[in-house]
């Protein structure tokens, strides 16, 4: 680590959140692998690997003896192979990931999203994510994860949580076969019903929308004579790849009317996932060019930028990547798993000690077979 343009400060910081992560990693790694508490998927695989995880493992750099994960494992059944010893009787929820074609990815849950979006609710300034304000889910429904975290997220909040219907199987197939009238009436109905809710006197201030949705509601809202902020709406917190600094500069210049301070509109991007959650941005801001830096939720997450060559290499700080998830819960354990996406390393600050991701976009391996769909 290039620790002299660190400040003693936040090296300390990075030290002690290094140390944290060390010891939480010990902890899971005995959770996952023991025969009390460990779930049946890994106390199988545990037999094919050449090392013992419960002697061998007492740090997070030993995590590196594991194969990396692979998501091919998650398709198919039986779903309780995932569900450790300790938690068969707890209720189980399962969320999906991917699946446009095939069998889907599922992953086990009990808490773990509810722990997730409770700590990302304390990041939120409540200026413009008012306590007791109801929220609108613009987003996924189905067997997703995200649709039941923002609900939870407005829970927190002491709010109540309105939803769209919006299925992004059905998007990806018309995108598939061409259909791009069917896909654009689609979009509209969506659209149509996130209208429906915000002009319906339910006192929505707060919402989740991805990129694209964000900006078909605020012209659809345009096309009525009013707008975002003229409905209600003060904090959006947003998801996407498609987030880039341009279109983040467009949507707060064009859309929103400016700023926070202007428009009155406060939007914080986010990146994450089914596996890992959701990692928090630094402030964008005009005078870093919009630029968006995510950092994973330490100890429970992680987000490494790795060499294209050596998944367990990282790049030197600044230069580009593939990003490495690991996902360290009691609930589900994920030693090293190369996302479909790259960036750019970013240096730790003061509120998050340690590496971050920057320029997040598609993996230039597989970029252009990559459908992203209406959100």
């Amino acid at each position: 680590m290039a620790s002299e343009t660190l400040t003693p400060e936040v090296e300390a910081a990075v030290k002690a959140a290094k140390d944290r992560l060390d010891a939480h990693t010990y902890e899971i790694v005995q959770w996952h692998f023991h025969e009390s508490t460990g779930c049946p998927f890994w106390l199988e695989k545990k037999k094919e690997f050449n090392f013992d995880p419960l002697t061998e493992v007492k740090c997070y750099d030993d995590l590196k003896k594991f194969p990396l994960f692979e998501d091919e494992w998650l398709r198919g059944g039986p779903v309780r192979r995932w569900v450790p010893a300790q938690y068969q009787d707890k209720p189980i929820y399962v969320f999906e990931t991917g699946g446009t074609t095939g069998i889907p990815k599922s992953r086990i849950a009990i808490d773990d999203f509810r722990t997730d979006y409770s700590n990302f609710s304390e990041t939120l300034p409540d200026e413009y994510f008012p306590k007791g304000a109801n929220w609108l889910m613009l987003g996924p429904s189905g067997p997703r994860r995200l649709r039941l975290a923002v609900e939870h997220l407005a829970q927190v909040r002491g709010g109540i949580c309105f939803c769209i219907d919006l299925d992004p199987r059905w998007v990806i197939k018309l995108i598939k076969k061409g259909q791009m009238d069917q896909l654009e009436a689609y979009k509209q109905h969506c659209i149509d019903q996130a209208i429906t809710v915000l002009t319906a006197g339910h006192d929505v201030k707060c919402m989740f929308g991805t990129p694209k949705l964000i900006e078909s509601l605020c012209l659809g809202l345009e096309e009525k004579g009013t707008s975002l902020a003229e409905a209600g709406i003060t904090g959006i917190f947003s998801g996407g790849t498609e987030f880039t600094p341009q279109w983040t500069r467009y949507c707060i210049e064009e859309l929103f009317g400016g700023g926070p301070e202007e428009s009155g509109i406060y939007m914080t991007p986010t990146y994450g996932n089914t596996l890992m959650g959701l990692a928090c941005s630094k402030p964008v801001t005009p005078e870093d060019n919009y630029k968006i830096s995510y950092y994973a939720p330490q100890p429970r997450a992680v987000t490494e930028v790795v060499s294209f060559d050596d998944p367990n290499e990282l790049v030197a700080f600044g230069e580009t990547g593939r990003v490495k998830l690991t996902t360290l819960t009691k609930e589900f354990f994920v030693p090293g798993f190369l996302e479909r996406d790259e960036g750019e390393r970013e240096m730790p600050y003061m509120k998050y000690p340690w590496d971050g991701v920057s320029g997040v976009r598609p993996f230039h391996g597989f970029a252009s077979s990559t459908t992203v769909g209406v959100y």
